[in-house]
């Protein structure tokens, strides 16, 4: 059908034909959609470790403070950051890149990053607790909260905390051994379905 057979083609509204008038329409339609779409975060937690868990929680109130919508998604050791008695430690082990930073004496011995060799951390007896004591000490330091009180502001902001079902049965774990703040108790596929509808996601 030639254009000038087309019946819309003749039909004009605000000075456009009908087919020009309906496009413009639907752009701006879709975009107004858009703007008033709630952005969404999702993280898939696989890392229940000190630092991981600050990076966690930090991420996750962050994003929620700034209207987001947020799901995290605790699989296999992440799980941990669920539990009622969690006290995660920090682990150097396979990190070259994570200093020990002293959270004492004067600044310039604060101030050195000491790199401990895999060798002495794996042969140092109660090693992780040492590093975790003196990380915990310079946090509280920086002023920066404790670990529990980022994962409760998550629950007072609403954020969405998913236990994976079958990590759960796999380690013999108890629904008894993890906190309120659990939202649900979820599959793969619940989590496929939350993160193709994020706009941002996130593997931690």
């Amino acid at each position: 059908m030639a254009a000038t057979d087309n019946p819309l083609s003749t039909i004009s509204v605000d000075g456009k034909t009908l087919d020009e008038w309906f496009d413009a329409r639907f752009e701006q339609k879709m975009l107004e959609r858009e703007k008033a779409k709630t952005p969404m975060l999702s993280i898939m937690v696989t890392n229940g470790t000190l630092d991981w868990g600050y990076t966690t929680f930090i991420i996750a109130s962050t994003a929620a403070a700034l209207d987001m919508e947020v799901s995290l998604f605790f699989t296999f050791y992440g799980l941990s950051l669920l539990r009622k008695d969690f006290n995660p430690d920090i682990s150097g082990l396979g990190n070259p890149a994570m200093p020990m930073k002293m959270p004492f004496g004067p600044t310039w011995f604060r101030n050195i990053n000491m790199n401990i060799p895999n060798l002495v951390q794996a042969n140092v007896p109660f090693f992780e607790k040492m590093a975790t004591g003196l990380m915990k000490q310079t946090l509280k330091q920086k002023g920066v909260a404790p670990l529990a009180d980022l994962r409760e502001a998550c629950c007072e902001m609403e954020v969405e905390m998913l236990a994976c079902q079958m990590t759960v049965d796999l380690f013999g774990m108890s629904k008894d051994d993890f906190f309120d703040g659990v939202t649900a108790w979820a599959g793969a596929a619940t989590y496929i379905e939350k993160a193709s509808k994020a706009d941002i996601t996130l593997y931690i």
